[in-house]
């Protein structure tokens, strides 16, 4: 059944605790540390966590309080921004490839190689015969990602309604400590709220790995649906730390 954005809640449903909430994304948080451990010991499996929305949809706040306490080591992000001259010289996933995860690891992405069908396809800068060619070579990009390299993809749509993000962009202008996410662009790309829709859309409907739809108007539910969904996933793979299958011949006693 295709997806339609207007009939997707932004709100938690009735009856979810704020309190009962936050305490629980606090819990999974530790959980999540303790797994994704597991993963980078075993150094099989790896997590690509695809973070995609609008302006102001909380693509940062998910990444930070979701996986506030996994080492450094194990878990890192990256936010695709304008193209460079050099990678706009390139093929649209050549500057995708060298930013996935390696092998144990945790990669985000804060916005991410969808970019390139959605703010391209919404001011016409490309043809929806290449929106329709990427798409086909985003779903060959992750399939390779997952057939070849154990990659376990998790794409997060962050579902914001328009009247929510006009609050948190005024927000960013009348609170000082916001005011360095304040950005006029962010203004004009709200312009095209609709035809982003239309793309969103698009691209949620013609991919064949899922996308996990988020309601994302409460900052604390939708940190704590993200890290319920990432938890069930990473405890579905049954990590465990690897074992020494030889016991070394090594004396400790008088070391």
């Amino acid at each position: 059944m295709a997806i339609k954005i207007s009939e997707l809640n932004t709100r938690a449903p009735e009856g979810i605790d704020k309190r009962h909430g936050k305490k629980e994304l606090e819990r999974m948080s530790s959980e999540i540390a303790a797994e994704v451990t597991k993963m980078y010991a075993g150094n099989k499996f790896n997590l690509l966590v695809v973070l995609q929305g609008m302006d102001s949809s909380g693509k940062d706040g998910v990444s930070r309080n979701v996986f506030s306490k996994v080492s450094p080591t194990m878990v890192s992000a990256y936010s695709f921004k304008k193209p460079t001259d050099l990678e706009f010289d390139h093929d649209f996933l050549w500057r995708v490839h060298w930013q996935s995860p390696a092998r144990g690891t945790v990669r985000i992405f804060v916005r991410s190689h969808y970019e390139d069908i959605l703010i391209q396809r919404v001011h016409g800068w490309i043809d929806e015969d290449r929106v329709n060619t990427r798409i086909a070579a985003i779903n060959a990009y992750e399939k390779l990602l997952e057939k070849d390299n154990d990659t376990i993809i998790m794409k997060f749509f962050l579902n914001l309604s328009k009247d929510r993000q006009r609050e948190k962009l005024i927000e960013r202008i009348e609170v000082p400590r916001k005011n360095y996410k304040h950005n006029d662009g962010d203004w004009e790309e709200r312009k095209h709220w609709e035809k982003y829709m239309d793309a969103y859309e698009n691209a949620l409907n013609k991919s064949e790995i899922p996308w996990i739809i988020v309601p994302s108007d409460q900052r604390w539910y939708r940190n704590y649906f993200v890290a319920k969904h990432v938890l069930e996933k990473l405890k579905s793979l049954n990590l465990e730390y690897p074992l020494l299958k030889v016991k070394p011949n090594i004396s400790t006693d008088n070391v």
